[in-house]
Formats: C-alpha cells, structure tokens, sequence
C-alpha cells in the first residue's frame, strides 16, 4: 500500500515508520526541516522517503493526517486535492495548549476533517494511543494476545484500509462504528492520556478489550 504522512512529528513519525518496516510504500511529509524527514525515511529501514505534503498525497491508497488541529487546513491547502483517498486521522481537535478538546459532544474532530475533504472517506483511528507505545506494540506483533485500536468511519472500503494498517501495526482492529462515534473516541484519548503522562508506570500503554461470552 502507498502511505503518505501528513505530519511528521511524534505520531506520524513513528507510524510511517512502522508502515515502512511492515512493508509499505511510505511518503514523509510536513516537519520543521526536510533534514528530519530524510533522517526518517532512512531510519525506517524500508520503502521510505521525504516529500512535500502534494508529493505524499499525490499518488498514495490512504493518507494519516498526523498534525496539530491549528495545522489542519495549512497541511491541506498544501496536499492539494485527496479525491479519492482513504484519509485516516490521528489529529485531535485540541487546543493550542493541548489541555481540552474545541470540538466535543455534538460533532468531532474527525467528523469536522470529513467536511473540509468531501470527496475523501474519512476513518479515526491511531488517537487512542500514545506515541510512546508504537514501537512496542510492533515489535510485539507475533504474540498471541495483541492490544485492542478503535476505529471508526461511514464508508466500509476506507475503514478495511484502516483496519489493515492498524492490524500491521501489531494492533487489534475494532470497528466501533460510523464517524459520529469519534466523539465518543476523542474523548477516550484523553483518559489514555491521562493513565499514560500522569500516573505511574510511564507513557507505554495500550488497552484492549476483551468480551466473556456464557
């Protein structure tokens, strides 16, 4: 699959990395330097390299918009049309201190990305778990037992697109369902957030879900 990344930073990074590693065409984009792009292309040790955000757009299957909410229509205007793009987000709709969500409760983050890209399915996912769990969980991809990502959107096409980049990331998909449920998602980031940077134990957390049938 063709992957690009549309926003380089702590998530992006390390998710495009991770695409690279399971084998994925992947397409960096939109840091501070093009020097760091580089250096991320070359660390991912795969079918990787660094570009302008058009250039990760141009030819990908699915794009992960990774940037600050602030940032949302500056890393659009310069990806240019995504027509026909499976766009999976990461991006909450936090404010410029990242204390609360701006969006909440009656619409969401991704919900409001859907309207600024009508012609590009959207599908939330990769925001319920912190950056510093990434790698871990990939590398811990064999086990049996994987952590649990949730997912949602309204086109079932995109959301199997999702579903296969969550899965080779060493993550076990769960459709939570249409796009509306990301206010529910959003929100949840932010309790992981809360049990990763301010309890004990260190950011290196993932969750999952388990159902105990009679």
């Amino acid at each position: 699959m063709r992957v690009g990344i549309l926003g380089s930073g702590l998530m992006g990074g390390k998710l495009g990395t991770i695409f690279a590693r399971a084998g994925h065409e992947v397409v960096f984009s939109y840091a501070r330097t093009s020097e760091k792009l580089k250096k991320l292309a070359l660390d991912s040790q795969g079918n990787a390299r660094a570009g302008t955000p058009g250039e990760a757009a141009k030819d990908a299957d699915a794009v992960l918009m990774a940037v600050h909410w602030s940032r949302i229509d500056d890393v659009l205007k310069q990806a240019g049309g995504l027509s026909g793009k499976v766009v999976v987000t990461c991006s909450l709709p936090m404010d410029s201190g990242n204390t609360k969500l701006i969006i909440a409760n009656t619409s969401s983050g991704a919900e409001e990305l859907a309207k600024k890209v009508t012609r590009a399915p959207v599908v939330s996912a990769f925001n319920t778990v912190p950056s510093e769990c990434l790698f871990g969980v990939f590398e811990a991809k064999r086990k049996s037992t994987r952590p649990s990502l949730v997912h949602c959107g309204d086109d079932q096409s995109a959301k199997d697109v999702a579903a296969k980049l969550i899965h080779d990331a060493g993550f076990d998909p769960v459709d939570a369902g249409p796009l509306r449920i990301a206010r529910y998602t959003e929100p949840f980031a932010l309790l992981v957030a809360q049990l990763a940077y301010e309890q004990e134990g260190g950011p290196e957390l993932a969750y999952r879900f388990e159902r105990f049938k009679k």
